[in-house]
């Protein structure tokens, strides 16, 4: 009889670890440290896709960006506790187009899904409101959040993602609009653009 419950425990045991090591993980690892985590953390459960987002504000970029989501995702393999997808949230900025194809390049090299948007993660924001195809200054940028949002953007909001969720499949029209227009050009003549869409619509869906 005490050998029969000590099997139980240990076929039970077992059965817990399995479980904790099936969990279905995404990675989102983010150049920025809080705006981009920031509306990252804030989307809901979605069981019938995955089970936790594990977001990351790093504060790197291009490609050491890159170079530390291979390190995350790395040893989370090693502790046999894989993410089913790795993603980057980056924006160009002010950094070479080579060092932004460079990051590209070795994301693609490692499986890793990359969000981008040229110049600022902002544009994103905005295409919640609007289709733009007219190239912006970072400082344009926050200017003109505060015109749509009727109030000052402040670049951390912990509240934009509930600020924006109800516009979430107008930004995804207009974000995918202006990428299919300008996708076939060199990275250096895209402007505006961003990618943030494909990983939204993982998010919320299943594709």
């Amino acid at each position: 009889m005490g050998h029969d419950k000590l099997f139980q425990k240990r076929k039970t045991a077992l059965t817990r670890l399995q479980n904790i090591r099936k969990l279905r993980r995404i990675l989102i690892v983010c150049e920025g440290e809080k705006t981009e985590p920031n509306y990252f953390r804030k989307f809901p459960a979605n069981p019938e896709i995955y089970d936790s987002i594990d977001v990351h504000g790093t504060g790197y970029n291009t490609v050491s960006l890159i170079t530390e989501a291979i390190r995350i995702k790395n040893f989370a393999l090693q502790k046999r506790e894989p993410y089913i997808e790795t993603w980057c949230v980056f924006d160009r900025d002010d950094f070479s187009v080579e060092s932004f194809e460079n990051a590209i390049k070795l994301a693609k090299k490692n499986q890793i899904k990359c969000a981008y948007s040229i110049e600022a993660f902002e544009i994103w924001y905005m295409l919640h409101f609007n289709y733009y195809d007219s190239a912006l200054s970072r400082g344009q940028y926050k200017e003109k959040l505060s015109e749509l949002l009727k109030k000052p953007y402040l670049k951390n909001n912990e509240e934009m993602f509930s600020l924006l969720e109800n516009r979430q499949n107008r930004a995804m029209q207009n974000a995918q609009k202006l990428y299919y227009k300008q996708y076939l050009l060199p990275l250096k003549e895209q402007n505006p653009v961003t990618t943030v869409f494909y990983l939204v619509e993982r998010l919320i869906k299943q594709v």
